[in-house]
């Protein structure tokens, strides 16, 4: 048992849901709330994290230190640090490291067919090698990097550890 009163793998278990969680939401508040519109490579790091949730929420179908429910955390880690690994992609795109991608990402959502053309018109053209907002001058998509493969390897450590007989 931690400290908390919690065992490693349920340490785990817990991140394992709340970092992609917490991360998602950040990433639908900046665009619902704060009004960025996400790049083709945003959206690929989103849908990692939404299969981390699920698989993460899975887990807790069954005791922490049961081999069923370790196992579905340890893919939720790895669901994590794939939008990780997508976001320093992204990241080196966004410095010049790496080429992007050679066409642009639009969004067009909620738009009728008579209104399509007029919608794809009046949307914004959103590159992935433009920063849109950074904190501590770091983008989001280095902040994803930075906080789901930290988090992954945290999960996996604490899932991971020594199993007490």
């Amino acid at each position: 048992m931690t400290r908390a009163g919690r065992s490693s793998p349920e340490l785990g278990r817990l991140i394992a849901v709340l970092l992609p969680l917490g991360l998602l939401g950040g990433a639908l508040g900046s665009e619902y709330l704060g009004g960025l519109v996400p790049c083709e490579m945003c959206w690929w790091q989103r849908y990692p994290h939404g299969v981390a949730i699920v698989l993460a929420g899975l887990a807790f179908t069954a005791p922490a230190e049961v081999q069923r429910s370790r196992i579905l955390t340890l893919l939720a880690a790895a669901a994590i640090a794939v939008s990780g690994a997508i976001g320093v992609y992204h990241t080196g795109v966004e410095l010049g490291v790496f080429e992007g991608l050679t066409t642009c990402a639009t969004t067009a959502a909620g738009a009728s067919n008579a209104d399509l053309l007029k919608a794809i018109v009046n949307t914004p053209l959103v590159r992935c090698d433009q920063v849109q907002f950074a904190f501590l001058g770091i983008s989001m998509a280095g902040w994803n990097a930075i906080l789901s493969l930290g988090g992954a390897a945290a999960i996996a450590v604490l899932t991971l550890g020594r199993r007490r007989a």
